[in-house]
């Protein structure tokens, strides 16, 4: 498939939360697409063409146009495609909520499982304790919901599973002391519930795969992703 032509064009690299859940979003709906992985410490002509601003990923590139940051890209598959289901809500404030948690996730999960990751030993620590409280809130947030959403799967579903199978990941690698203890049935539940969609499985990495990429990759990447 021509990049710069007809059809769908997903430049990403596959341990990164953002483009796992774009990938779900594609799937989803029932899109075919290139799946391009990029070399972030070697970016291609392609990449620097399409983001030129940021120069980051993922970036998808529908007949030749890139649209960029994968919260937006996302929105974008849910409202230039009407086939497969919708993925935002229609309700205006569920619409809200659901971009808020997401947004919360791109922000907050992501900064403490970097800390945790890559921070010295104080930082390491700070991150723990937000990464507990973290998980807590969504424990919460989700309540006795099929999925965050409500009954069925959808947008905040999405940006959260690739966040939540990275933290599986994170305490199965690393010393996160008491993070290891934390008891979350709920989303456990709703995970197991994810698993089960064809979209889900064919987008997240395998466990054990990322379980190594973490133990090797313990220094900052070259570049961060969107």
């Amino acid at each position: 498939m021509a990049a710069e032509g007809k059809g769908v064009v997903l430049l990403g690299a596959w341990p990164g939360p953002f483009a796992i859940k774009v990938k779900i979003a594609l799937l989803e709906k029932g899109i075919d697409f290139e799946d391009r992985e990029e070399d972030l410490s070697n970016k291609s002509d392609l990449l620097l063409k399409m983001n030129p601003v940021h120069k980051l990923i993922p970036v998808l590139i529908h007949d030749g146009r890139p649209v960029c940051e994968s919260s937006i890209i996302v929105e974008y598959i849910d409202e230039a495609w009407s086939q497969g289901p919708a993925l935002l809500p229609s309700d205006p404030h569920e619409r809200a909520r659901s971009r808020f948690w997401a947004d919360f996730a791109d922000k907050k999960v992501l900064s403490s499982m970097r800390s945790v990751r890559y921070g010295l030993a104080e930082a390491q620590e700070t991150g723990k304790k937000e990464l507990a409280e973290w998980m807590k809130l969504l424990e919460s947030e989700i309540g006795e919901k099929g999925y965050f959403g409500g009954e069925s799967f959808g947008h905040l579903d999405l940006s959260l599973v690739p966040y939540y199978w990275w933290f599986l990941a994170l305490q199965k690698t690393l010393d996160l002391g008491s993070v290891c203890e934390l008891h979350l049935p709920k989303l456990e539940g709703w995970l197991k519930r994810c698993l089960l969609r064809g979209s889900v499985t064919a987008a997240l990495l395998d466990q054990d795969k990322l379980c190594k990429f973490i133990l090797q990759k313990r220094l900052p990447a070259a570049a961060p992703a969107n």
